[in-house]
């Protein structure tokens, strides 16, 4: 279980993404059910110069984040002001099991070290060329927000480092504490879609209307038939169209998204309740508990009996208002 948490900063570090990781572990949230995290912020010379112009005095030497179960690396103006035993630091965690995530362009960090190698990863769009190029045999998936090739984490640009931080806090600890961190940090606790939807790109060949009122609908009627051809009737289009568009704005399939909100739905289903698997399954649209099973375990890893056991809250935090 993850407990101890330490950012690792160099000269050139971005003090935005910084200040995302220590937004993120770096906080006390106690007072609202989550989890305590020791939390120290790490570097290899007592002071760093930032992106920004301005100086940082570090508290926290390397020896602190060797003790770390998960080392943050924010996003930095080149690698070359990066210190050989950072790196190093970087390769004895992952060999030691503990894990690595990277905010922007800390991935070249990550990719410096090797441990991007054979890996599927990501970064902002606007570097992932670079990053190819630079590390030949990264995969890199310039669409994604963030990937989890566990223990290492990609994130791609600066808010895109809350997503996978909030990701790896529903991994270790579900979707009701996931779901409080970003409560307190005003920020939805899964935002669907990926970077594709912030490329530049031509506008789709399509007049209809923006598809924000249509998927609100969905999640609130997950039970309903949301077929493509059915959703496209709603929104008066082909559906031709209709797909064209819906990945244009959501960077995801019709298929993939609803699934997605289903198996969102259903986790909240199996922590909040002691409602049965096929009870459940029928609520959020899945029909039957096999069908559920199927996707569910293929999104988390785990069936929906294994989640409910793992993340499941007592009669007495099920009473207890949010």
């Amino acid at each position: 279980m993850l407990k101890n948490v330490a950012v690792i900063v160099f000269d050139g570090v971005a003090p935005f993404e910084l200040g995302v990781v220590c937004e993120a572990w770096g906080i006390d949230r106690t007072e609202h059910g989550v989890p305590a995290l020791e939390f120290a912020v790490c570097a290899a010379t007592p002071r760093v110069r930032t992106s920004m112009g301005f100086d940082l005095h570090v508290e926290h030497g390397l020896d602190r984040a060797a003790q770390a179960d998960l080392i943050c690396v924010p996003a930095v103006k080149g690698v070359d002001s990066v210190p050989q035993e950072v790196l190093q630091l970087l390769r004895d965690a992952v060999a030691r099991g503990a894990r690595v995530l990277s905010v922007c362009s800390g991935s070249f960090v990550l990719g410096e070290a090797g441990l991007l190698d054979g890996r599927d990863c990501t970064t902002h769009w606007m570097h992932a060329e670079d990053l190819q190029a630079r590390y030949p045999r990264a995969r890199v998936i310039p669409e994604v927000l963030y990937v989890d090739e566990d223990p290492v984490i990609t994130s791609a640009g600066s808010a895109a480092g809350l997503d996978a931080c909030l990701h790896l806090w529903r991994k270790e600890y579900g979707a009701k504490v996931a779901s409080m961190v970003a409560r307190r940090m005003v920020v939805p606790p899964q935002r669907d879609g990926g970077q594709a939807q912030y490329i530049a790109r031509p506008v789709p060949d399509c007049d209809a209307p923006t598809l924000g009122p249509l998927l609100t609908w969905i999640t609130e009627n997950l039970g309903e038939d949301h077929s493509v051809e059915a959703l496209a009737r709603r929104s008066h289009m082909s559906p031709r169209t209709f797909a064209r568009r819906f990945r244009a704005e959501t960077g995801a399939t019709p298929h993939a998204w609803v699934t997605k909100q289903r198996v969102l739905a259903a986790e909240e289903l199996l922590e909040a309740s002691d409602a049965s698997i096929e009870w459940i399954a029928d609520e959020v649209g899945f029909g039957n508990a096999a069908t559920m099973r199927q996707h569910f375990t293929r999104v988390r890893g785990v069936s929906p009996q294994g989640y409910r056991q793992s993340f499941s809250c007592s009669e007495e935090e099920m009473g207890r208002p949010a």
